[in-house]
């Protein structure tokens, strides 16, 4: 595979900061602008998503080698991380299968088990949009509010529109590779030995991602790990508090 696109702000020792479902690296970008007066900080599209590239495979085994490849490639021989969701399953995985390259890793509002799907309306809404023939942003901006009633979603999706030179629209993820592999993005991730790499989880206090049963699997199968809850948050915690984020991030890879 091609190598993963990516960003970088600021200089000293790497962080690599991770999106989710449907996300980019541009979700991330003010705070890692926030984050690089300290440190070296990296914005990646994971495969299928933003400017990376269209390939075949989106499980977490996959998109795990994806990021060991790019450090290669980037010459970082260990780095922290931070995983948001679907990218925070990525860097679990990442800790289990190649702990040597990770020194910290931050998972935002995710964790390690499967979940139910939730994201069946926008596969309807994105899948069945007129994008090639639509004129302007606004007729599939309206589209999409026949399917989704929360603006701030349908915001965050239309980032992933572009402009086709000849005529239309298109999306800039392999929606149809992500959607094939819907039910490997919802799995569990593969574990096996307890992980030893500092981990700090941090969940929204109005986020369901995180209860507290699996706090208590968390703190099994995580041997050096601390839990930490944003008050008033969703699961957008970067979006929704990212002052008490940069915070929290700070401190720990302090």
């Amino acid at each position: 595979m091609d190598k993963l696109n990516f960003k970088t702000f600021g200089e000293g020792d790497p962080v690599i900061i991770v999106h989710g479902l449907f996300g980019m690296l541009d979700n991330w970008k003010t705070f890692a602008r926030h984050l690089s007066e300290d440190y070296m900080v990296y914005i990646v599209d994971l495969r299928n998503h933003g400017k990376s590239p269209h390939v075949e495979g989106m499980d977490y085994k996959l998109m795990a080698q994806d990021l060991a490849q790019f450090l290669e490639d980037e010459w970082i021989y260990e780095a922290k991380f931070i995983g948001h969701s679907m990218g925070g399953k990525v860097v679990m995985q990442l800790s289990a299968d190649f702990p040597e390259l990770m020194e910290q890793q931050m998972i935002v509002d995710i964790g390690p088990k499967k979940y139910e799907g939730g994201h069946q309306t926008i596969f309807e809404a994105l899948l069945s949009a007129p994008i090639d023939k639509a004129s302007q942003r606004n007729d599939i901006q309206e589209h999409l509010s026949s399917y989704i009633n929360e603006l701030d979603v349908i915001q965050f999706l239309m980032k992933n529109l572009s402009r086709n030179p000849s005529g239309g629209f298109k999306w800039k993820m392999n929606l149809p590779e992500i959607y094939k592999h819907y039910e490997d993005i919802l799995a569990n991730i593969d574990i096996g030995q307890q992980i030893e790499v500092p981990s700090l989880f941090v969940r929204g206090s109005k986020s369901n991602y995180i209860d507290d049963e699996l706090s208590d699997v968390i703190k099994k199968q995580f041997l050096n790990v601390r839990l930490q809850t944003v008050v008033d948050s969703g699961h957008w915690i970067h979006a929704e508090k990212p002052a008490e984020l940069l915070s929290l991030t700070k401190e720990f890879f302090a």
